[in-house]
């Protein structure tokens, strides 16, 4: 079963997915006619994933419901474990945070759908915008979640360092220069854990597709947690930071532009901001000293969503080209 009109749903387990759309209809009172006459919007943006827009009549005239279905990607259990990805989805529904888990298929899920706009490239450089995401960060970062609250940074790049080296050829593992990654890894581990450091809750991909705004009421709500760990507050800010370098909506959108990095002034207003929201006073030292940090995080960052683009190249062959290219980009930048 494809569900058709706007567009399909591909999946392995069409008869499943069809009970667990009969499911979550029937517990909201509706009586599913012809499943086929659903409407179905892809949208635009996930990279790790398919996103679909379902939509289909109540039994009560015009008003219709909508919900948001999220088809995995090919290859992505090399990057994080599904179940623990769904807890986290659970526990932040449970926080408040993010949409409801309303039923999960053997290849997806459906999930409540947010009636919020999904933010563009250039609102993260409103300093209004800016502003409101500091702070759902900053409540972000303080959610108390369940299991070991541990740096998981390192772990991570050491594991996707070693698929990289399983899956690429000599020849790539050459030109990306793996060899040595393993000891520049426990160089920046060391030289970044010297001093005291926030851990928090980190989102880890922070990029604007990942952020939605309600225009009426302003509240910015964090979706998509499949790289969400405990980390360093230094290294989400510094991923966002670095995402404002980004638009995946342009003709190029594989290449990260840092002529706009946001410049000083945006990264002090935006940590600024961050600090403020906790409700304590907050010295220009101290703004200062987490900015500092914020930077050396930076060289994380990029070997991260490098190795990101390696191992996304040869797993998932629909984000090849984004993966791969982003993976050069960014190899440059850790070298």
């Amino acid at each position: 079963m494809a569900i058709k009109k706007n567009g399909f749903i591909p999946s392995s387990a069409p008869e499943e997915l069809k009970r667990v759309f009969e499911e979550v209809a029937t517990g909201w009172g509706d009586a599913i006619q012809d499943i086929e006459e659903f409407d179905v919007i892809p949208l635009k943006g996930a990279m790790t994933n398919e996103v679909f827009q379902i939509n289909w009549p109540t039994n009560h005239g015009d008003l219709h419901h909508k919900v948001l279905v999220r088809i995995y990607g090919e290859g992505v259990e090399v990057f994080f474990d599904r179940d623990d990805e769904i807890r986290t989805f659970e526990c932040m529904s449970k926080h408040g945070q993010g949409p409801r888990l309303l039923g999960r298929f053997s290849d997806g899920r459906i999930e409540e759908f947010i009636h919020a706009r999904t933010l563009s490239a250039s609102d993260l450089r409103d300093p209004e915008i800016s502003s409101l995401i500091a702070a759902k960060l900053r409540e972000f970062h303080d959610l108390d979640m369940p299991g070991l609250k541990n740096v998981f940074l390192w772990e991570r790049l050491r594991t996707w360092l070693s698929q990289a080296k399983k899956i690429c050829s000599r020849r790539t593992a050459e030109e990306f220069g793996l060899h040595v990654l393993g000891e520049e890894i426990s160089i920046l581990e060391k030289e970044l854990t010297r001093s005291y450091q926030e851990i928090g809750f980190c989102h880890n991909d922070l990029q604007y597709g990942n952020i939605m705004m309600d225009e009426e009421t302003r509240a910015i709500t964090l979706i998509d947690y499949e790289y969400a760990s405990y980390n360093p507050i230094a290294y989400d800010l510094a991923n966002h930071f670095c995402e404002m370098a980004a638009n995946y909506h342009s003709e190029t959108p594989h290449i990260l532009d840092y002529r706009i990095y946001p410049d000083m002034e945006e990264r002090r207003r935006f940590t600024a901001a961050y600090l403020a929201s906790s409700g304590n006073e907050h010295s220009d030292a101290e703004v200062g000293q987490l900015l500092a940090n914020v930077e050396k995080y930076t060289l994380a960052n990029h070997m991260f969503w490098g190795f990101w683009g390696i191992i996304s190249g040869h797993a998932n062959k629909r984000v090849q080209l984004l993966g791969v290219c982003a993976a050069e980009d960014s190899t440059i930048l850790v070298n």
